[in-house]
């Protein structure tokens, strides 16, 4: 007799993944993980220490390599947190840098190099557009002006560089 599959757990919705953006589309369920799958997860628990490091080191990176760009600005740090840096965000802006976010994604991505907008506001998904909601301007600007930068742990200083001077080159 074959054992029953884990019970499953209910989370927002199904993502699609495509270039451009994630949608949100129908809800979906999750099973909880396996007992191997759970246990590679406490194993990465203990590295994510010096995961966190090497995140904060790449951002670092990246912000001093674009520091005196106009129109290229990081999502800031609050005074009382410390932030994991796990996504490498810059704002763009047509105005003062000559070119916007979907240009840069578009030539790293000519390049082989991926980046992401920045998440697409959950009230414009396609799943919530009917939901009452307060607010969204400032989501909305961050979406249409964010882009993610690759930041993955494995990163060398010459990846960042490569992305810089992609970034650099475009204006």
């Amino acid at each position: 007799m074959r054992p029953s599959p884990p019970v499953p757990t209910p989370l927002w919705g199904r993502r699609r993944a495509t270039s451009r953006r994630n949608l949100i589309q129908l809800p979906y369920l999750l099973p909880r993980p396996s007992r191997s799958g759970a246990g590679i997860g406490r194993g990465q628990l203990q590295a994510l220490d010096e995961r966190v490091q090497r995140k904060r080191e790449i951002f670092e990176s990246y912000r001093r390599a674009l520091a005196d760009l106009p129109g290229i600005d990081f999502m800031p740090e609050a005074p009382w947190g410390l932030h994991n840096r796990w996504l490498t965000v810059i704002t763009v802006d047509l105005d003062r840098f000559g070119a916007d976010r979907e240009d840069i994604r578009l030539a790293l991505e000519a390049e082989n190099i991926e980046s992401r907008p920045l998440w697409k506001p959950m009230h414009l998904q396609p799943v919530f557009a009917k939901c009452e909601r307060v607010g969204g301007r400032v989501s909305e600007d961050l979406f249409a002006r964010g882009l993610c930068l690759p930041s993955g742990t494995a990163m060398s200083q010459s990846d960042i560089d490569r992305v810089v001077g992609i970034i650099r080159f475009m204006r």
